[in-house]
């Protein structure tokens, strides 16, 4: 078995048990998670590596990077930790942008319907996700805006690789993204919208969320 084949398969394992681990309303399973989410990225990452170096190598490993200080920050539900995992996963959203734009397609980015109906579907959610987030916080209601504009990009230019790509990797590519932004739904539901979530929600959440990182992460290796 190739290394980056049992890497994918540590990192999966790891997935399925903080999945899991977030799902329960167990403190002792919350306390588990501070061994088990922070080795989900750098897994991920070091089988990107073990792959084989592709266009899009580079700025996947550099968003799995911002994301592993995200996962790490986010363990808190404290106001401070939450501006800094924010920041974390924006700057790695653009990275996975910057990787996407750089192989584009050259078609009309708003010819595409998938882009009209995620820019459509973020003028309408964004203010009202702000709005709820503001009222408890103005400064975070200005976070959650600006996040969910970088969240949304990557979402769209995910879905906008140049045909020259493989289409596996494109398909992977675009599935990463919605369901990156899937995942990223789920957690404004969770924190800002429902006052008492079910501890399913956040498994939802990680689900989708480690879901979309391998997504993009096989993308890349097969680009």
């Amino acid at each position: 078995m190739r290394t980056s084949t049992r890497r994918k398969l540590a990192y999966l394992g790891l997935a399925a048990l903080d999945t899991g681990l977030s799902a329960s309303a167990s403190p002792l399973a919350h306390r588990a998670r501070f061994v088990t989410k922070p080795l989900l990225m750098p897994v991920l990452a070091s089988s990107v590596l073990a792959s084989g170096r592709t266009g899009l190598t580079a700025p996947v490993v550099i968003a799995e990077a911002c994301g592993f200080v995200g996962d790490v920050a986010l363990l808190s539900e404290a106001r401070r930790p939450f501006f800094v995992g924010s920041a974390a996963f924006a700057v790695g959203h653009a990275s996975y942008v910057a990787g996407f734009m750089a192989q584009r397609s050259t078609s009309p980015l708003f010819a595409s319907r998938r882009t009209r109906a995620l820019a459509v579907l973020w003028a309408v959610a964004a203010p009202v996700n702000a709005v709820r987030a503001g009222r408890r916080d103005p400064a975070q209601g200005a976070a959650v805006a600006a996040y969910s504009l970088s969240l949304t990009s990557m979402a769209i230019a995910s879905g906008h690789l140049s045909p020259s790509i493989r289409p596996s990797a494109r398909a992977l590519a675009g599935l990463g993204g919605l369901a990156f932004l899937t995942s990223d739904s789920l957690l404004g539901l969770r924190k800002f919208v429902l006052s008492d979530p079910p501890p399913a929600l956040e498994g939802a959440v990680m689900a989708t969320y480690t879901g979309a990182q391998f997504l993009l992460a096989e993308a890349a290796t097969r680009a």
